[in-house]
């Protein structure tokens, strides 16, 4: 469970998590472990919502790549098409959600930022690029509420990433402080 916001906004893009991790009924806040659910790969920040074995494997599996493509959605889902089969033969992923599920699932809910734009990326491999911004993990309504009411004016970009996971923090019992927030420029046309 978590927070995790993207925010595009002014030429500038951010990214930010807070930093709990839960063990069933137990929370390991960020005092007591450094947990970034951010990781980075080449120019692009990833945030991972769900098991924290994420953030290690799939660093591994996309370091392993050579030049992992994240800068498109076609590229996005291609690298994710491409990491999906080696989850499933070098780190025994469990593909299993529904019996009716229409493809396996890669069992990852990811935020991506870079100079190119953000994107979301979800179970099955679906690649969705937003204008403005988004949000995903169990804080994710509270986010982007908050994000809503605050995105017009003159906040920047890091500015509305921080009020949306503060809002995720604040309300949902599975995300906490402290907050990471990471921001970049957009490329130029």
């Amino acid at each position: 469970m978590t927070t995790i916001v993207v925010v595009r906004k002014n030429g500038r893009i951010a990214i930010g998590a807070d930093s709990l991790v839960t063990f069933g009924e137990t929370r390991l806040p960020g005092a007591y472990e450094s947990n970034d659910k951010i990781i980075r790969v080449g120019d692009s920040y990833i945030g991972l919502a769900g098991s924290t074995a994420h953030f290690e494997v799939l660093r591994r599996v996309l370091g392993e790549f050579e030049s992992p493509r994240l800068h498109s959605r076609h590229e996005i889902f291609e690298t994710f098409l491409k990491a999906h089969q080696v989850l499933k033969e070098q780190y025994f992923l469990n593909t299993k959600e529904e019996d009716d599920d229409p493809y396996e699932s890669s069992q990852i809910t990811a935020l991506i930022a870079n100079p190119s734009g953000i994107y979301g990326v979800y179970s099955y491999r679906e690649v969705f690029s937003f204008e403005r911004f988004w949000a995903i993990g169990s804080g994710r309504n509270f986010a982007l509420g908050a994000m809503y009411a605050s995105y017009k004016g003159s906040r920047t970009a890091g500015q509305v990433a921080r009020v949306g996971v503060d809002a995720g923090g604040e309300f949902d019992k599975s995300s906490c402080g402290p907050h990471r927030i990471y921001d970049i420029e957009i490329a130029a046309a």
